[in-house]
């Protein structure tokens, strides 16, 4: 469980610098040059651009939704393996603490053969530990991408949407408070059922991460709340249409 803390803090510090660190106040345009935004940046800005201009008038904040709605769709398939890698583990968690039990002395013979029936078991039932992590890193330059694509865009800090300026923070407070609530509802959901909710650690990152994902967006423009708003809004329908039929059907066969 350490192992996992500590991997989501250096993923949460990855962001930061890669966030902080990588051009984000020039603005994207075509001329831009590197990797990072001619292949990342620039193609999702020239697609929020384009999305918007199809609108009369030109309308960034639907776009911003829609861009957002068709990234979280494309990386459907990598949050589905996650989630099936999740279910897995969570399932061998009873064989699992036997083992830990068995094996809990702490001398190096002991914990050896720990690991390698730990290792025998994973084999038996097809899981893969590191499977649940890889869609993560796959899916992180993407969504960095975006925020880039969002906050380097110039055309998307002059236009309104809704109640709000899309280049000035939300003056009602009220995306932060919903980007920070879904997200809240969103690991609720995910730790619902699982060994994770009676974590103490895992409990404490429950309202670290809405509270760090509401702060953001409070002081942010409200472009990039509203990228959060919908990416959160649409991870916990995610998680209530694919989850949990999921662990219905599992607890179904159980019980059989």
């Amino acid at each position: 469980m350490r192992k996992k803390i500590f991997l989501l803090a250096m993923m949460i510090g990855l962001v930061a610098i890669l966030s902080g660190c990588m051009q984000i106040d020039e603005p994207i345009t075509p001329e831009s040059e590197g990797i990072w935004n001619s292949y990342f940046v620039y193609p999702l800005s020239w697609l929020i651009t384009y999305f918007a201009e199809l609108f009369t008038p030109v309308n960034f904040g639907l776009s911003i939704v829609l861009v957002t709605i068709i990234i979280r769709l494309a990386l459907l398939p990598l949050n589905v393996k996650q989630l099936k890698s999740s279910k897995a583990m969570q399932d061998i968690q009873p064989e699992l603490k036997e083992l830990q039990q068995k094996y809990s002395s702490k001398d190096a013979n002991t914990q050896q053969k720990l690991q390698q029936e730990t290792m025998a078991l994973f084999q038996k039932h097809g899981v893969n530990p590191l499977a649940g992590c890889l869609p993560i890193f796959v899916q992180m330059p993407i969504l960095i991408a975006i925020y880039h694509a969002i906050m380097r865009t110039t055309e998307i800090q002059t236009h309104n949407f809704l109640w709000f300026e899309l280049g000035a923070p939300d003056p009602y407070f009220i995306l932060p408070l919903i980007a920070g609530g879904a997200t809240w509802l969103q690991q609720k959901l995910m730790m619902a059922g699982s060994p994770a909710a009676q974590n103490p650690q895992m409990m404490v990152m429950l309202y670290v991460m809405p509270i760090m994902i509401g702060v953001f967006a409070i002081f942010f423009p409200a472009a990039l709340a509203l990228y959060w708003v919908v990416g959160n809004v649409f991870m916990v329908v995610q998680t209530i249409f694919i989850r949990k039929p999921m662990m219905n059907a599992s607890n179904g066969g159980d019980k059989k």
